[in-house]
């Protein structure tokens, strides 16, 4: 019996073949993009996914600025965040967020898919999210991806 044939294969940040992915984010419900770019970010649907290491993929979101909200979120979603002084509290709604920075909603909600450790915000260093259809990344000959729903 080959024993060598039954080792199990473990990725690492170099062994990784890390792809670039371009999606276009124009009528794409929020949290089921960031859901969807988050597995990708992580390498989940890959067949040598490893849990503790970087074998994801480059995604580079297009179009930020055009996606969509269910329901009443555009009004009713609040974004609240603290300065750390007496009363610092801030809130902005989505329509704020869309208005002073689009990347910005987008972002977050990819953040908060991801691993809230060291590992997810390296991972979170592999996304680029631009307004328009325009990036700086033609050099990497991004592929374009299609998301499933």
């Amino acid at each position: 019996m080959d024993t060598l044939s039954y080792k199990t294969l473990s990725a690492n940040k170099e062994t990784s073949n890390k792809e670039w992915l371009v999606i276009d984010a124009e009528n794409q419900v929020l949290g089921r993009l960031a859901s969807q770019v988050a597995l990708l970010l992580r390498g989940k649907h890959k067949p040598l996914y490893t849990p503790h290491a970087d074998c994801g993929d480059n995604v580079i979101i297009l179009n930020a600025e055009k996606i969509r909200l269910t329901g009443l979120k555009w009004e009713q979603k609040e974004y609240v965040w603290h300065s750390g002084y007496p009363g610092g509290q801030k809130r902005r709604t989505a329509k704020d967020m869309m208005a002073k920075k689009p990347t910005a909603m987008v972002e977050k909600a990819i953040r908060g898919c991801l691993p809230k450790n060291i590992l997810g915000r390296e991972l979170f260093r592999n996304l680029f999210v631009y307004t328009g259809t325009e990036h700086k990344h033609a050099a990497q000959t991004p592929s374009v991806h299609t998301l499933k729903y």
